[in-house]
């Protein structure tokens, strides 16, 4: 059985080891060594300043994904690489669908498979902007609710 559960300061190892490991998988066109040099600023300033939700098997205790939102923003989702195409990743999007009736994010534009996975559960591109950090393109996605209609950018 597994349950989604607010983060606590327990879990804090788990999902900076995910979100390192994910990162570099998803974010292959970054080098590896700036997600290295983030790790503090991930434990210290990211995960402290959102509300953050674990995806845990509740016999093993083991933490396969989490979610992190600032107020309707989804500052991240990230499912450890072992456990994609699991579903995990979407149950995490439904949990933030069903407290927040619009939600919205950013993605990197070269990450197509994270843009196919937020496409797939009802989000869509508005803009694209620059992600100053990385100078990486950083397509802003939107999640209006099933009833809501947007017109969607078109990369």
């Amino acid at each position: 059985m597994r349950r989604i559960v607010k983060s606590r300061p327990e879990h804090e190892d788990r999902i900076v080891s995910i979100w390192l490991e994910a990162s570099k998988v998803a974010h292959h066109f970054i080098p590896a060594s700036y997600w290295d040099e983030h790790v503090e600023e991930m434990r210290t300033i990211y995960l402290p300043s959102s509300q953050t939700y674990v995806y845990e098997d509740q016999q093993t205790l083991d933490i396969l994904g989490f979610i992190s939102m600032i107020d309707n923003y989804v500052a991240a989702v990230f499912v450890s690489p072992g456990f994609h195409r699991q579903g995990i990743g979407t149950v995490l999007l439904d949990f933030a669908k069903s407290r927040y009736r619009e939600l919205d994010l950013g993605v990197y534009v070269k990450n197509k498979k994270a843009i196919a996975f937020y496409t797939k559960n009802g989000f869509l591109p508005v803009m694209q902007k620059l992600e100053e950090n990385t100078g990486e393109m950083e397509l802003v996605m939107l999640y209006r609710g099933e009833k809501e209609t947007l017109v969607p950018f078109h990369i």
